[in-house]
C-alpha cells in the first residue's frame, strides 16, 4: 500500500457519513444479534438496498460493523438467558448462562465484549497484512482462473449445510439453474423468462437476498414456535469489570483463540460456529487443575475462548472474498453481493484501482471492532433490553422493511416479487433443512463460472483440456479444487467432535432457528 492509497483510504474514512455509518452498523449488529431468531446475515441483506445510495465506503463499512457487531451480539442473550442469540455464540452459551445463575452475568458480559474487540482487531489487522499480497495473485487470473475460481467457491460453499451434504450442493445447483434467467451473455437469447420482460435482465440479487435470508426467516418467526426450553433470567447483576488478575489469566486464552479464529476464517465453510467450539475446546484443552473444572459450571476462559475464536473469524473470512471472491460464510456472501452492486469487484484491481476505497473499509472494519468493545462494556445493561422484543412487534416491522427496501432499489412492483417468491422458497428450504447461502453463491458466482468457461473454450480452439493444463495457475486451482471435495467431512467431523469431546462441558445447548 503507497502512501497516496494510505491517505486516500483514511481521507475517505473519516468523514461523517461513513462515521456514523459504521457507528450505527455496531449498535443495529449488536440488537440484531442479541434477538434469538434473527441473524447478522438477515441484517445485513435487509440493510444492503439501504446502502444503494450511500457512498461505497459508509455503505459497505456498514454492512462489515453489522456482521462483527451481530457476531459479539449473539453473545448477550446467551449468557443471560441461555439462549444463544447465533449460532456463533452456541459454546458461549455454556459457561455464560453459568455464570449469570452465579451472579456474575455483568462480568460475562464484560469479558465476552472485551474478547470480542481482541478477536476482532486481531482478524482486522490479519485482513490488512494477508489480503494485499494474496490479491496480487489474481492479476494473473484469465477466463479459465476465473471459471475455476467459481468451481471452487461453489464446492466450498455448498457445503455450508448443518445436514446433508447433498442438501448443501443441491441448493448450489438451484443457485446455479437461477443464474441462468435473462438474455445469454454471447447469444442474446432470451433463457427461462416465459415471455415477461421483467426477467430479461435476469433475477435481482438484492431481492433475491432479502427473500432468502430476511422474508424466510420472517416466516419462521411467525411461526411461534420456540424450541427454547431455558428459564428466562435477563438480569445484570455482579460487578462489571474484571479485575487485572483475571484480565492477566485470560491473555493467553486471548492470544491462542485469536490466531486460531483468523485461521479458521481463512478456510471457506468453517465459520463462527465451528470457530467458538474450536476456541472453547481450545482454552480447556490449555487449562489446568481449578480452572479446568470450572469449565461447563462458570468458567470465564470458556466464555473469552468461543467469543474470541467467532470474532476473529469475521476479518479472516473476508480475506479470500475480498481478494479470490470465494465468501467465507453466508454473511460474507451477502457483503460480497453488496460489493458487486456498488461495482467493486473482487480481486487484484480492488486493492490497486480502487485501493483507496477497499482500505478505508478495511480501516472501517478495524475501527468497528474498537467501537464494539465500546459499546459492548458500556451499554451491555441496555442490549439486553432487546432479547425482550416480543415476535409479534417484530414480525411486521420487518416485513415491511422487506417490502420497502426490494421497491426502494428500481422502484419496480416487478421486484417485490421476486422477493416474496424467494421468501417463500427460503422457507420451504430452511424447512427441508436446505441452507439459503449456496443459493445466494449459486446466483452470483454462476454467470462468472458461465462467462469464464465460454471465453476459455473460445480461446482454446478446441483443445481445451490442452489449454486448461498449460497454464500452471489452472493446474493449481484444479488440485485445491479436488482438495476442497474433503473440507466438508472434516467440517462434519470437526462439528460432531468438539462439542462432546468431554462430557464435563456438558450438552449443546439448542439454538432458537
Amino acid at each position: 500500500m503507497n502512501t497516496e492509497i494510505l491517505y486516500g483510504a483514511l481521507d475517505n474514512l473519516f468523514t461523517w457519513e461513513v462515521l456514523l455509518a459504521i457507528t450505527a452498523g455496531v449498535v443495529g449488529g449488536i440488537i440484531i444479534g442479541a434477538l434469538p431468531g434473527l441473524s447478522g446475515t438477515m441484517g445485513i441483506a435487509l440493510l444492503v438496498p439501504v446502502t444503494f445510495g450511500m457512498d461505497p465506503v459508509a455503505g459497505i463499512s456498514m454492512l462489515v460493523a453489522i456482521y462483527a457487531a451481530a457476531t459479539y451480539g449473539g453473545s448477550i442473550s446467551a449468557i443471560l438467558i441461555n439462549t444463544p442469540g447465533t449460532p456463533a455464540a452456541a459454546a458461549t452459551a455454556l459457561d455464560g448462562y453459568q455464570l449469570t445463575l452465579r451472579g456474575k452475568g455483568a462480568k460475562a458480559l464484560a469479558v465476552s465484549a472485551i474478547a470480542s474487540m481482541s478477536g476482532g482487531l486481531v482478524s482486522a489487522f490479519a485482513l490488512l497484512l494477508i489480503a494485499p499480497p494474496l490479491a496480487q495473485v489474481s492479476l494473473a487470473f484469465a477466463a479459465s482462473e476465473y471459471f475455476l475460481i467459481a468451481i471452487f467457491g461453489l464446492l466450498i460453499i455448498g457445503s455450508l449445510s448443518a445436514g446433508s451434504l447433498l442438501k448443501g450442493f443441491a441448493a448450489g445447483a438451484i443457485g446455479l439453474l437461477v443464474a441462468t434467467v435473462g438474455i445469454d451473455i454471447l447469444t442474446g437469447y432470451p433463457r427461462f423468462t416465459f415471455g415477461t420482460t421483467a426477467l430479461q435482465s435476469g433475477i435481482a440479487l438484492v431481492p433475491a437476498l432479502i427473500g432468502l435470508f430476511s422474508l424466510s426467516q420472517v416466516l419462521i418467526l411467525a411461526e411461534g414456535r420456540s424450541t427454547s426450553t431455558a428459564p428466562t433470567r435477563s438480569s445484570v447483576t455482579g460487578r462489571a469489570m474484571p479485575t487485572l488478575r483475571e484480565l492477566r489469566r485470560l491473555g493467553g486464552t486471548i492470544g491462542r483463540s485469536s490466531g486460531i479464529g483468523v485461521f479458521v476464517g481463512l478456510l471457506p465453510g468453517a465459520g463462527g460456529d465451528i470457530g467458538s467450539w474450536i476456541g472453547y475446546n481450545e482454552a480447556k484443552r490449555f487449562s489446568r487443575g481449578k480452572d479446568r473444572e470450572e469449565f461447563g459450571k462458570g468458567s470465564l476462559k470458556g466464555v473469552a475462548g468461543a467469543e474470541t475464536c467467532n470474532s476473529g473469524v469475521t476479518g479472516g473470512s473476508m480475506v479470500p472474498m475480498l481478494t479470490l471472491g470465494i465468501p467465507g460464510s453466508s454473511a460474507t456472501a451477502v457483503i460480497f453481493g453488496g460489493l458487486l452492486i456498488h461495482g467493486l469487484q473482487p480481486g487484484g484491481a480492488l486493492f490497486t484501482e480502487q485501493g483507496d476505497i477497499t482500505y478505508a473499509i478495511m480501516f472501517g472494519f478495524l475501527l468497528a471492532n474498537i467501537l464494539i468493545g465500546a459499546f459492548a462494556l458500556a451499554g451491555a445493561r441496555y442490549f439486553v433490553l432487546a432479547t425482550r422484543a416480543p415476535i409479534r412487534v417484530l414480525v411486521p416491522v420487518i416485513v415491511a422493511l422487506c417490502v420497502v427496501g426490494t421497491y426502494a432499489v428500481n422502484n419496480s412492483i416487478a421486484d417485490v416479487w421476486v422477493m416474496l417468491v424467494f421468501g417463500v422458497i427460503g422457507y420451504v428450504l430452511r424447512k427441508v433443512g436446505m441452507p439459503p447461502a449456496p443459493i445466494v453463491l449459486g446466483l452470483i458466482l454462476g454467470s462468472i463460472a458461465e462467462k469464464g468457461l465460454r471465453q476459455s473454450a473460445v480461446m482454446a480452439q478446441g483443445d481445451l483440456l490442452g489449454y486448461y493444463f498449460s497454464r500452471p495457475l489452472t493446474i493449481v486451482l484444479m488440485l485445491l479444487i479436488l482438495l476442497s471435495l474433503t473440507a466438508p467431512l472434516l467440517a462434519r467431523w470437526m462439528r460432531r467432535r468438539l462439542p462432546t469431546e468431554d462430557s464435563e462441558s456438558g450438552p449443546r445447548p439448542e439454538v432458537t432457528p
